[in-house]
């Protein structure tokens, strides 16, 4: 056998175990995709939670600098972050089972507790929204200074990852729908979930920073 019949062409298509059937370009490679996959996405949440850490200590820096307008102790309201707080580790809770249903018993079930994620992060939002309008109907808005323009920046990134979250939750709840759960489906979900719980844990530092330690 001569050298140049030995070496393998790189595009020629790769025979799967049984050598019959060529291994699809997009699966190729030393690894499974879901391997791939997850680890991918992995990068993508690190990378998120150093952009958080930076906005985060902003905050920190800045908690001080109100120009001689109100304090977070003048206008913030802790029973409705409790209620925030509540419905968004609510959400947490039912996306679990959402996901427990994917990998059990695939049907109406997922149907359920994906609704049930999606209603508890809309109400989530609305809250949200609503306390941002009532800071801004008191003129305490983001040009109000900078304390304020760290204030509206952290919540209200963390409130535009929530609400990308919830269309990605809504295009899932399609897609179990309409494609079943395949690999792929499963693969997607099990993304979100990830999204999911990293965004509720960093709920759970604004929470903390914001209303708790920033209405002292």
């Amino acid at each position: 056998m001569s050298v140049a019949a030995s070496v393998r062409d790189p595009a020629a298509p790769q025979r799967g175990s049984t050598g019959s059937d060529p291994v699809p370009v997009s699966e190729r490679g030393p690894a499974p995709t879901r391997i791939v996959v997850g680890f991918g996405f992995w990068l993508y949440l690190l990378s998120d939670i150093v952009m958080f850490a930076t906005v985060f200590a902003a905050h920190a820096v800045l908690s001080q600098a109100t120009d001689g307008g109100p304090a977070g102790r003048d206008l913030f309201d802790q029973r409705s972050a409790f209620i925030e707080t509540a419905l968004l580790l609510g959400s947490s809770l039912t996306c679990g089972l959402m996901m427990r249903a994917a990998r059990r018993a695939p049907g109406r079930d997922f149907q359920l507790w994906a609704g049930a994620t999606l209603l508890l992060g809309l109400a989530f939002l609305g809250l949200e929204v609503r306390e941002f309008a009532g800071l801004i109907g008191r003129d305490a808005g983001p040009g109000r200074s900078a304390f304020l323009s760290a204030v509206f920046m952290l919540v209200g990134l963390h409130g535009l990852h929530v609400a990308v979250g919830l269309f990605w939750l809504g295009i899932m709840m399609l897609q179990a729908a309409t494609l079943g759960f395949r690999a792929m489906v499963r693969r997607r979900l099990l993304c979100f979930s990830l999204f999911w719980h990293a965004i509720d844990i960093v709920w759970i530092g604004v929470f903390t920073t914001v209303y708790l330690l920033g209405s002292r």
